[in-house]
């Protein structure tokens, strides 16, 4: 298998997606709502397409698990039954984004019979590029990039999320926030999943939990944060996958210490 053509494939589709977005900031003129406080923009309908049309160009046969269209598929899918999918969100933290709060991304990685081989983050405001390929290394504007070497959890810098159904959800991750900040150095809120892990694998934050999240917003940045030798599991330590509903990420170091205070 030819990972390289892949991950090339991934890095031109998420640049043109990303500079159309950047190019985008501040101009959004359609704003829908999915849900409550869910929102959708013609931006990421256009940063979708703009993926998927370069991709189909090389690999029409491919399959695609997408955020913003199904493509045949359930909304939140379950994994499909072709060979090679590719899982695209093609604006992760559009509420930043309409907001002009700098924190989104364009996430594209690529599942081979239920591994996720190649991944690609894109930040446009700070034209930083997080790319991986399985057993290949996870890379950073083409500079290898490893996690953080903190062990105490006093020392560490964490992030999380909240789910969009945070406000009727009996899970709402309220509590493990607030266990998290009394047993951290810190807490972060950056409201974008993909940049997230891509920040536990280059070191910048020390570990990342979250629930409720979706293929695409893990995907890429699960094989990232893999690949620069951190960990990735559920709560409990078990097995992670991208169809999962809970995940927990970190430098490894400080796992098993994030797990006590994560539920």
């Amino acid at each position: 298998m030819k990972k390289n053509i892949f991950i090339k494939l991934a890095i031109e589709a998420a640049l043109k997606a990303g500079r159309y977005i950047k190019g985008s900031l501040g101009n959004v003129k359609n704003i829908r709502y999915k849900g409550e406080i869910n929102v959708v923009t013609e931006v990421d309908k256009k940063a979708e397409s703009i993926i998927v049309g370069i991709i189909k160009r090389h690999f029409p046969y491919h399959g695609f698990i997408a955020e913003e269209a199904s493509y045949g598929k359930k909304e939140c899918c379950a994994p499909s039954e072709r060979e090679f999918n590719w899982i695209i969100d093609p604006l992760d933290g559009t509420t930043n984004f309409v907001h002009g709060f700098p924190v989104f991304c364009v996430s594209v990685a690529l599942e081979h019979k239920g591994r996720v081989i190649a991944g690609v983050v894109y930040d446009p405001t700070r034209d930083e590029l997080f790319t991986a390929t399985e057993k290949g290394g996870a890379f950073l504007n083409k500079k290898r990039i490893h996690v953080s070497k903190v062990t105490h959890l006093r020392k560490a810098l964490l992030s999380t999320g909240f789910a969009y159904n945070v406000k009727r959800a009996r899970n709402n991750n309220i509590s493990n926030f607030v266990r998290a900040i009394k047993s951290s150095q810190a807490v972060r809120r950056g409201g974008s999943a993909a940049i997230d892990l891509s920040y536990v694998a280059c070191g910048r934050y020390d570990g990342f939990w979250e629930l409720y999240l979706n293929p695409w917003d893990t995907a890429a940045g699960f094989l990232i944060v893999n690949e620069a030798g951190g960990k990735v599991t559920k709560f409990d330590g078990s097995k992670y996958t991208i169809y999962d509903k809970e995940i927990l990420a970190s430098n490894s170091k400080v796992h098993s210490k994030m797990m006590k205070i994560i539920n």
